[in-house]
């Protein structure tokens, strides 16, 4: 506490050492000056904006150029105020060497830090990360200038608590969040950048680039964590007690995201599923779009995107529809009039699935004769496609249409729905008493 009140009377001392250095009619003058370069700043930001034409200009150039070309645009304002600024300081030195300019020394060095900070971080495409580098090194380079970088951090410092023989002040907390998220978003961005070129590797399969991918990931962000844990000079051993809870948490409530997990592992390394396969979970049918730690992305015909959690591809039954080939078969049933020839059908049906056009020639569709119906002749249809990612329901109508117009033009009927009913003798004389007994509305009774 006694450091705290130090720091305290110190920060009082600066600021009314500041407060006597206002009351200077140099300072107000300075303070006009100013304002007069940021107004003209402004005119001349305004007037470059309205003539220059960016994106016609970096036309062709390289990313990281247009890059650095947009940055320099859009801090084109302070540019010109820093130089302004840095040719009013150099006058003024030489008009009136008693104003000393140390305001105008101080807005200069914090424009220049402003510029120098947004063209480096303007070249993060992530405008999250671009914001919160911006604002902390922009806050640390103007304490740092301004003389109160090293009072602030001993009044942050000066407050502490102790948990397990951890000493946690806000200085530790406020470093270890920043460098957290600094080192957090590098280790993703190497990770998308090896991940692009562990997918462009034509040798691997896609479920094993798909695996690289997520270990790498995982991999980078844990030693990044670990990292910046250490560089603030937090002790692992006094986490013990963090890492027990997370262990029980583990056990009772996130055990569910855990075996998801670990089945997502499991079903990258046995390859039984991968990016671009065709499965059937339940009622969802479609191809998988996308593989991550906790579920997989399916899109089905429609559109709609189904995530189905990991666990559920290991416990329950898949049907992998291009596992170790596209090729797959497929039946449809018909039936046909038992007047008709069953050998004549089964020629015009096969001849009826060859035209159409996604079913294979090799192997050939076969038509089989099933049975007799109590109403038809009962055949199944058998043919084979390698697009299953197209769709099965489709080419089963194209089908079924082929095999319509081919009995139509062959003179093969199908079954009629039309019910035969046959009357007893019984049934006979009830009806033929039923019509005597009615009696017509104009006759009397």
């Amino acid at each position: 506490m006694n450091d705290l009140a130090q720091v305290v009377s110190g920060l009082g001392d600066a600021a009314r050492a500041i407060g006597v250095q206002l009351a200077s009619i140099w300072v107000l003058v300075q303070l006009a000056l100013l304002l007069l370069a940021g107004g003209a700043a402004a005119v001349f930001a305004a007037l470059v904006r309205r003539r220059v034409d960016l994106v016609a200009l970096t036309m062709g150039w390289p990313a990281f150029l247009r890059l650095l070309a947009r940055a320099i645009a859009a801090n084109i304002g302070m540019i010109a105020f820093v130089a302004i600024v840095a040719l009013i300081q150099v006058a003024m030195l030489v008009v009136a060497p008693q104003a000393g300019g140390s305001l105008l020394g101080a807005a200069e060095k914090l424009g220049a830090a402003w510029v120098v900070i947004h063209l480096i971080t303007g070249l993060v495409r992530n405008r999250l990360m671009f914001r919160l580098l911006a604002i902390f090194a922009w806050t640390v380079a103007a304490l740092s200038i301004l003389g109160l970088l090293g009072p602030i951090a001993d009044a942050l410092d000066s407050v502490a608590l102790d948990i397990g023989g951890l000493r946690v002040t806000p200085l530790l907390v406020l470093k270890t969040i920043l460098l957290l998220i600094l080192a957090v978003w590098a280790a993703s961005a190497l990770s998308n950048f090896l991940e692009r070129r562990v997918q462009g590797a034509a040798d691997l399969t896609p479920s094993l680039q798909v695996l690289i991918g997520k270990l790498v990931r995982l991999t980078l962000i844990t030693l990044a964590i670990l990292i910046v844990v250490r560089s603030t000079g937090i002790d692992l051993s006094a986490l013990a007690i963090f890492t027990g809870a997370l262990g029980v948490g583990v056990g009772f409530g996130l055990q569910k995201i855990v075996s998801n997990f670990v089945s997502g592992i499991i079903l990258l390394v046995d390859k039984s599923i991968k990016p671009g396969d065709v499965i059937t979970v339940g009622d969802s049918y479609g191809w998988v779009n996308a593989m991550n730690t906790r579920c997989i992305a399916v899109i089905t015909r429609d559109g709609r995107e189904v995530l189905i959690p990991n666990e559920d591809l290991v416990t329950q039954r898949v049907v992998n529809w291009s596992y170790t080939k596209e090729e797959i078969r497929l039946d449809v049933s018909f039936g046909v009039d038992v007047a008709s020839d069953p050998h004549r059908v089964r020629r015009v049906a096969v001849e009826a699935v060859a035209a159409v056009e996604r079913v294979l020639e090799k192997p050939a569709p076969v038509c089989h004769f099933v049975g007799f119906g109590s109403k038809s002749l009962d055949f199944m249809l058998r043919f084979w496609i390698d697009d299953p990612i197209a769709g099965v329901t489709n080419v089963r109508g194209f089908v079924l249409l082929a095999l319509w117009d081919a009995f139509k033009r062959e003179g093969i009927e199908i079954p009629s729905p039309i019910q035969d009913v046959r009357l007893t003798e019984a049934a006979r004389t009830a009806a033929r008493r039923a019509d005597q007994s009615i009696v017509p509305r104009d006759q009397p009774a």
